[in-house]
């Protein structure tokens, strides 16, 4: 899109180097001929009158001529006049323009300065925020390396009050299986008691002899007291299997 612009602009620049800029020189010297040409034309037009009241040629010629050369004069100093009075208040301006462009100058040599000062301040207090933000990560460095060794740790600790919560259960199983099978054992002591019992009463009943023969010591009992020894005796392994029982479920 660019190109095809590129090559128009050129062409143009190339013609115009051709064909305009060789009479640009012409073109301004004829154009000071012609503001020469109107000029006389209008003083020989003030001028022709008076040189033919006057009446001599050759002597009309030479004041038409010299009053042309005068006019013409009075014309270049006017216009010199004025080109100086223009030249001037351009340069008044010009001047001025300096002056507004020195304060100006002036007023950002004075900014430059103070954004100069702000930059160092803020370069100052960058670098103590760069030596700060090091110092900080260094110690969140450290601060995680600490809080991986806690967590290790404390992962260590958790895994080792499992495998003690694991050996205690183990234990407290065990031993709840150790003080059921006591109680199992006292349960068929207490029943094989029971049983001994009703059989002991069965024998009372059918037995009319109202002496009995201890076989330890050879003294001689009577039935009721044969009978209160074999209750004292069941109530003896039915003490320890109700509280053995009792602290079993308890722990289990």
């Amino acid at each position: 899109m660019a190109s095809w612009k590129n090559h128009v602009r050129a062409r143009l620049q190339q013609r115009d180097n051709t064909e305009k800029l060789p009479y640009v020189g012409v073109f301004t010297s004829l154009a000071q001929l012609e503001e020469r040409f109107e000029i006389r034309k209008q003083i020989l037009d003030d001028v022709q009158p008076k040189s033919f009241e006057r009446g001599g040629s050759e002597v009309g010629k030479n004041i038409r001529l010299l009053q042309l050369q005068l006019r013409e004069s009075e014309h270049l100093e006017e216009k010199l006049s004025q080109t100086v009075s223009d030249l001037t208040t351009v340069l008044f301006l010009k001047e001025a323009e300096l002056q507004y462009w020195q304060s100006r100058v002036s007023h950002y040599h004075q900014e430059a300065l103070t954004l100069a000062r702000g930059s160092n301040t803020l370069k100052a207090t960058l670098s103590e925020f760069e030596f700060t933000i090091e110092c900080q990560s260094k110690e969140l460095s450290a601060l995680r390396a600490e809080q991986k060794r806690v967590n290790e740790e404390l992962t260590e600790a958790w895994r080792e009050k499992e495998e003690l919560l694991q050996r205690w259960m183990q234990e407290k199983r065990e031993e709840a299986d150790r003080l059921n099978k006591y109680n199992e054992t006292q349960e068929g002591w207490q029943r094989l008691a029971k049983q001994l019992k009703k059989h002991r009463l069965g024998e009372k009943r059918k037995e009319r002899v109202p002496i009995v023969t201890s076989s330890r010591s050879g003294e001689t009992e009577t039935p009721t007291s044969v009978i209160q020894r074999i209750n004292n005796t069941t109530d003896v392994h039915q003490g320890p299997s109700d509280h053995s029982h009792v602290s079993a479920v308890a722990k289990v």
